[in-house]
């Protein structure tokens, strides 16, 4: 699987940056295996409408609104590179459609997308906006799900990695820790210079590490609070704020900025 994320300039920008913008993105998907799960997904800024009309292959009916030059152009790139457009496809309501919302919080558009290979399409189980996401931006959360029969590759498991209290070889615990590894090492000395270095190296380690596991015990694992509490209630605070913000909004569509 590949995912390749993007940022397009806006509909305003000059065509010479959206050509530049777009020649680059078909540098990297000339890049991808056709056969590999290509996932295109960003901020197009591109308004692909509802009208599907030459599009049909790659788009549904679905859209927002009306295509604009930028939707256009992402259309076509779409068609040329045989990615389906996932929000154009599934039926939702509005406000499970729109991804950006403007500055004075009143417009609302579809300019970001969630894109798989054509030949997946069938993996694509959905595409719908997630409003409740509290990510402190003028655009909504847009969930893709898709769904991969994958191999199986075997019952694998991972011994987690122990660690010893090394901080412990300090004082008396020093001292008992080379008492201890002094008297598995005198067994040693009387081997016989036939053996091959890999057996005395295992019986070095060996030595070392029951000498460890006695003396010194392994590390417990402990667990630190990633976000503090008054950084919890600051996103509780700004989360009912914005439900108050978009209770009382007026929606109409306008191009963005």
């Amino acid at each position: 699987m590949n995912i390749v994320q993007i940022y397009a300039p806006t509909n305003e920008a000059h065509d010479e940056e959206k050509d530049a913008f777009y020649d680059l993105l078909q540098e990297v998907m000339d890049k991808l295996p056709k056969k590999d799960i290509n996932i295109l997904m960003g901020d197009a800024n591109a308004k692909i409408g509802r009208e599907n009309t030459g599009y049909d292959r790659i788009m549904g009916s679905h859209g927002l609104g009306e295509m604009n030059d930028n939707g256009e152009r992402f259309a076509n790139f779409c068609l040329f590179n045989k990615i389906i457009i996932g929000g154009s496809i599934f039926p939702h309501k509005r406000v499970h459609k729109a991804t950006w919302v403007s500055p004075n919080n009143v417009t609302e558009n579809q300019i970001d997308h969630f894109c798989v290979s054509q030949r997946f399409r069938r993996s694509l189980n959905g595409v719908i906006v997630q409003r409740g996401a509290d990510i402190g931006s003028d655009h909504h959360m847009l969930l893709g799900k898709v769904k991969l029969r994958l191999k199986k590759q075997g019952n694998r498991k991972e011994v987690p990695r122990k660690r010893y209290q090394v901080n412990r070889l300090n004082g008396a615990t020093k001292e008992d820790f080379k008492l201890c590894l002094r008297n598995r090492f005198q067994p040693l000395a009387s081997l016989e210079e036939e053996e091959d270095v890999e057996t005395h190296w295992s019986r070095v380690k060996s030595a070392f590490t029951a000498t460890c596991e006695e003396v010194l015990g392994y590390q417990k694992k402990e667990y630190n609070e990633w976000i503090s509490q008054k950084s919890l209630d600051l996103i509780e605070r700004r989360r009912h704020l914005k439900e108050q913000v978009s209770s009382s909004r007026q929606w109409t569509y306008m191009e963005p900025c």
